[in-house]
């Protein structure tokens, strides 16, 4: 009877229940040491393959989502000659808005035939500055000013252009003598296209090989492109086979907006130390006109 007594008066075994009430777990206080996580069994095999996969989806995943980005919204590009001088030098990295004319094969890596002509047509304006495929190989990125529409008449008369026959309104910058790296004098003006589009362009002065040119006749469908630095830029004065000529609407990719970085020739990245004094901050975040 004192036996039975001291079992009844024994209290029960409290049961650990888990968040969903519906299993017991160990009671950690009372179960030994060695026996504490041995009721699950062994530990099941196959970990390191379920953590490879995840990892090669979050992979793929970023890569989807940058490949989108990159398609319908925004692409960078690097400047590489100083033929938009003196609105963009060598160096600059620039970001380029891909729905501003809608979309293209050319919209896409690698320019796959997928279809022709453009999705969500925009027409771009006169005065951007335009990222385009170079339209004799339809696989090198240019970048220019867009300066003539389809049925324009575009003509360079003694240095000074001219669209649908009437020159271009442009002021001379005065001050301080402006050189290039070799000595040679430069001139700036501020010029005004048809519309009210105002920018900075830039020439070796009179004599230059592009100066004077005949009637460029836009056809429908294409634009004439000229860089802002117009004794150094081969662009649409000079012919398809050797230049660039009319560009196709098809081939225009983007519109370049800011200059979001900017580092001097010469910077490598594989040279750390050029990192730091190639670098050119006060135009970084310089909006384009």
């Amino acid at each position: 009877m004192a036996g039975g007594a001291a079992a009844a008066a024994a209290p029960p075994k409290r049961p650990v229940w888990s968040d969903h009430g519906d299993a017991p777990f160990e009671d950690v206080e009372t179960t030994p040491v060695y026996a504490r996580g041995k009721k699950g069994g062994k530990k099941k095999s196959g970990g390191g393959a379920n953590e490879g996969w995840e990892i090669f989806k979050t992979i793929a995943f970023a890569l989807i989502i940058a490949m989108v980005l990159r398609i319908l919204l925004f692409q960078p590009f690097t400047i590489p000659s100083a033929s938009m001088e003196p609105n963009l030098y060598e160096g600059d990295y620039i970001v380029v808005t891909k729905w501003s004319y809608g979309y293209s094969k050319h919209s896409i890596p690698f320019s796959p035939p997928l279809f022709e002509g453009r999705i969500m047509d925009r027409a771009p304006q006169r005065g951007d500055i335009v990222v385009f495929k170079l339209p004799r190989d339809d696989r090198t990125d240019y970048i220019k000013r867009l300066i003539g529409l389809p049925g324009d008449r575009i003509q360079m008369i003694d240095n000074v252009l001219h669209i649908n026959g009437a020159p271009v309104q442009d002021a001379t910058i005065t001050g301080e003598q402006l050189t290039t790296m070799y000595g040679q004098q430069i001139t700036q003006a501020n010029e005004t296209l048809p519309g009210g589009r105002t920018f900075r362009i830039q020439d070796f002065g009179p004599g230059g090989d592009l100066d004077n040119t005949p009637v460029f006749e836009v056809p429908a469908g294409y634009y004439f492109m000229m860089g802002d630095n117009r004794d150094n830029s081969i662009d649409s004065r000079v012919d398809e086979s050797a230049g660039v000529g009319f560009v196709p609407a098809e081939n225009l990719i983007g519109k370049a907006e800011i200059i979001l970085f900017s580092w001097e020739p010469g910077a490598s990245l594989w040279n750390p130390v050029s990192w730091f004094s190639k670098i050119r901050p006060s135009r970084f975040f310089t909006v384009l006109d």
